[in-house]
C-alpha cells in the first residue's frame, strides 16, 4: 500500500467517480482503476461499488478513506515540518468557517505574512463540520472558528471577540431604544445558513431561548448573499459584526434592538489535540497570542487576546 494508492482511491472516494478523480490528479482513467484495483487485492474486500452511473465507497471503503485523509495529511505535515526545521520558510495550511475565512482571516494574514513574508499559505473554507474534518484527518494544522466541542480531538483557544445581531433591511428597526422581545419576531422569514454551519446552529438554539417561532425560512449558503437578501427585504437574519458591520455602518443593513443580543461568541484558534505543529503553525499561534490584530477592519470592534 504506497500512498500514491491511497491518494488515488480517497479522490476516488471523494469524487464518485474514477473520471473525477483522474481529473482531479491529472491522471489517465486506465491508472486510477488500477491503484483502486491494486488495493482491492491486497486488501482482500471490496472497497467501492457501482451505484448508476457512479461509483461510491463500501462500508470498508469508508473505513479506507478515513484513515487515507489522516496518512496523507500526516505524511504532507512531517515533511513540511521537516523542510521548515531545515531552513525553508514554511507552508501554513490553516482551515476557518465561513465568516471567519471571509472576514477575520485574511486581515490576520496580511499582518502575518508582513514579519514571515517566505510563508506561504493554504486556506480552506467551510461550514463548521467541514473545518473539524479537515483538522481530524490532518489536512490543516489549525483553524479559526467557534469553541469546540468539550472532550473531543480538537482543542483550541479564544483570541478575538465576535458579537452575533439580529439585522434586516433599511428601516426594520423601530427606532425604540427599548429592546423588544424575540417573540416578537416570530412569523418572520429568516435567512439562514445551511445545516451543519455553526451560525446556523447559534441561530437555532436563540430561537428555542427567545421563544421565536420563525416563519418561512430560506437557506442560503453565502453570506454575501444573505446580507444581499436582506438588504432587499426578503427576511430577517442573524450575523457576525464581522461580517455585518460595515452595511450596518453605511445603512445598508439596518441592526435591530432584540432582548438578549448581540449574542457572544468569541472566535477560537483551533488545533488537533496532542498533534505536533510544523514550526510556521507555530509561529501563526504565537502570532494570534501576541498581536494587537492590527488590520481588522473597524467594523469588527474590539478585540481580545488570550
Amino acid at each position: 500500500m504506497t500512498l500514491g494508492q491511497l491518494r488515488t482511491f480517497l479522490e476516488v472516494a471523494r469524487a464518485g467517480s474514477v473520471k473525477g478523480a483522474a481529473a482531479t490528479l491529472s491522471v489517465t482513467e486506465p491508472s486510477v482503476s488500477a491503484s483502486v484495483a491494486s488495493l482491492r487485492r491486497e486488501l482482500g474486500v471490496e472497497l467501492v461499488e457501482r451505484v448508476g452511473r457512479g461509483i461510491r465507497p463500501t462500508r470498508a471503503g469508508l473505513e479506507l478513506a478515513r484513515y487515507a485523509a489522516q496518512i496523507l495529511g500526516l505524511a504532507d505535515r512531517a515533511t513540511r515540518a521537516v523542510q521548515e526545521t531545515a531552513g525553508d520558510p514554511g507552508h501554513l495550511r490553516l482551515a476557518a468557517v465561513t465568516t471567519a475565512g471571509e472576514y477575520v482571516v485574511p486581515p490576520l494574514l496580511a499582518t502575518f505574512l508582513d514579519a514571515h513574508p517566505g510563508v506561504k499559505v493554504s486556506l480552506e473554507v467551510a461550514n463548521r463540520a467541514g473545518v473539524f474534518g479537515r483538522l481530524l484527518n490532518q489536512e490543516a494544522d489549525l483553524a479559526v472558528g467557534g469553541r469546540p466541542p468539550s472532550g473531543g480531538d480538537v482543542e483550541g483557544y479564544e483570541f478575538l471577540d465576535n458579537e452575533l445581531v439580529v439585522v434586516g433591511g433599511p428601516g426594520r428597526g423601530d427606532g425604540s431604544a427599548d429592546p423588544m422581545p424575540g417573540d416578537a419576531l416570530s412569523g418572520e422569514t429568516w435567512l439562514m445558513r445551511e445545516p451543519g454551519s455553526g451560525t446556523r446552529q447559534t441561530v437555532e438554539e436563540f430561537f428555542s431561548a427567545a421563544g421565536i417561532q420563525p416563519g418561512p425560512v430560506l437557506t442560503i449558503s453565502s453570506n454575501g448573499a444573505i446580507k444581499r437578501a436582506a438588504a432587499v427585504g426578503l427576511g430577517l437574519t442573524m450575523l457576525s459584526m464581522h461580517a455585518a458591520g460595515a452595511e450596518i455602518s453605511s445603512g445598508e443593513l439596518c441592526r435591530l434592538n432584540v432582548m438578549s443580543t448581540p449574542l457572544s461568541r468569541p472566535w477560537h484558534v483551533l488545533y488537533r489535540r496532542g498533534a505536533a505543529l510544523p514550526p510556521s503553525a507555530t509561529a501563526f499561534l504565537e502570532f494570534l497570542r501576541s498581536s494587537p490584530l492590527a488590520g481588522l477592519p473597524a467594523a469588527v470592534g474590539p478585540s481580545s487576546v488570550s
